[in-house]
């Protein structure tokens, strides 16, 4: 937690307004870092009249999930609710580094529904020198 907060000075995120139908801003950017990681705020969204549980994870460009530090990782979010997320993902000793930051909504258990529903942004993160 104390290297996602010294993180963040030098940490420039490319943030983008939310639409109705989307759960999560942004979908995309560009972070730039002069640390071994790199850390992007995402802002996971309810549109729905009830409320959702929600996961945040993070998956290379080939889905395979990532050991990133994500912060708060699981949370009850209400109806038509947003809450800041931070995201912290190591560059693993390369100068670039592509992943999916995706909110994953969790079906509670006993419903109709079992629908487990996944949006993901794409996100270049890049080590500065």
């Amino acid at each position: 937690m104390v290297r996602a907060l010294l993180l963040l000075p030098v940490m420039i995120a490319a943030f983008g307004a939310s639409a109705e139908a989307q759960s999560m801003s942004p979908m995309r950017g560009n972070v730039s870092s002069f640390s071994d990681s790199f850390a992007v705020r995402v802002y996971p969204a309810n549109p729905y009249t009830h409320r959702i549980k929600i996961e945040i994870k993070v998956y290379d460009q080939d889905f395979r999930q990532v050991d990133a530090g994500v912060t708060p990782s699981s949370f009850m979010l209400g109806s038509e609710a947003s809450r800041g997320v931070l995201v912290v993902v190591p560059f693993d000793g390369a100068n670039e580094r592509k992943v999916r930051i995706c909110t994953e909504s969790i079906p509670f258990p006993n419903e109709q529904t079992q629908i487990k529903a996944q949006i993901c942004g794409k996100f270049l993160g890049q080590r500065r020198s």
